[in-house]
């Protein structure tokens, strides 16, 4: 597969999750939901940190967070660049390019999300309000907006820990970008043999 290629993947996927999540962040209140199936759901939430709401602790966590999400980009793309030099298989660099896409996506609202809207707590945020936006360079937050809680209920009693508790099946939100990582990993470890061909000695 060439760069072209691969590019016009990467162009693709930030143009779906940066349409999609600029679409949520101008017309959602933070929590607002709709629902279009029993089992799929729009929720706007924003994520503060890494995957699954983890944060960083301090006052520099999130600062940290969006400097090394830049490092590991740089090193994607590279990984990208290297494997389309050495005429990787079609399968790696389709997956390399969703992985990078997906973590650029990401890597744009939190560097510049903070500058350009302002918070959506009980309101629709505005694009680039003339009263000041939510936060700063590099601490913006990732915007979340997919849900599918396949199945809700209380847990038997014989299921050791959990037993008898309330949950749901499949919790976290997420975005077009987290789904394009998981999607690029997947492949990765699906096809691992077409993607990563030993050398005939």
């Amino acid at each position: 597969m060439s760069l072209k290629k691969a590019g016009f993947i990467i162009l693709l996927v930030l143009l779906i999750d940066q349409i999609s999540k600029f679409y949520i962040k101008t017309n959602f209140a933070l929590g607002e939901e709709v629902e279009v199936f029993d089992w799929f759901r729009i929720l706007f939430v924003e994520n503060e940190g890494m995957a699954w709401g983890t944060k960083i602790p301090g006052e520099y966590g999130k600062l940290f967070l969006t400097l090394f999400r830049l490092v590991a980009i740089v090193g994607i793309g590279y990984w990208l660049w290297d494997s389309v030099k050495k005429n990787g298989s079609r399968i790696l660099i389709a997956s390399i390019a969703l992985i990078f896409a997906g973590a650029f996506g990401n890597i744009i609202d939190s560097v510049f999300y903070g500058i350009i809207f302002n918070d959506s707590y009980g309101q629709v945020a505005e694009f680039m309000p003339a009263d000041g936006a939510y936060g700063t360079l590099f601490h913006g937050k990732v915007v979340d907006m997919l849900y599918f809680p396949l199945w809700q209920g209380n847990l038997p009693q014989w299921i050791p820990f959990w037993g008898g508790n309330y949950f749901t099946f499949f919790e976290p939100v997420f975005n077009i970008a987290d789904t394009s990582i998981s999607v690029g990993v997947i492949l990765l470890l699906l096809f691992n043999k077409r993607a990563f061909p030993k050398e005939e000695s």
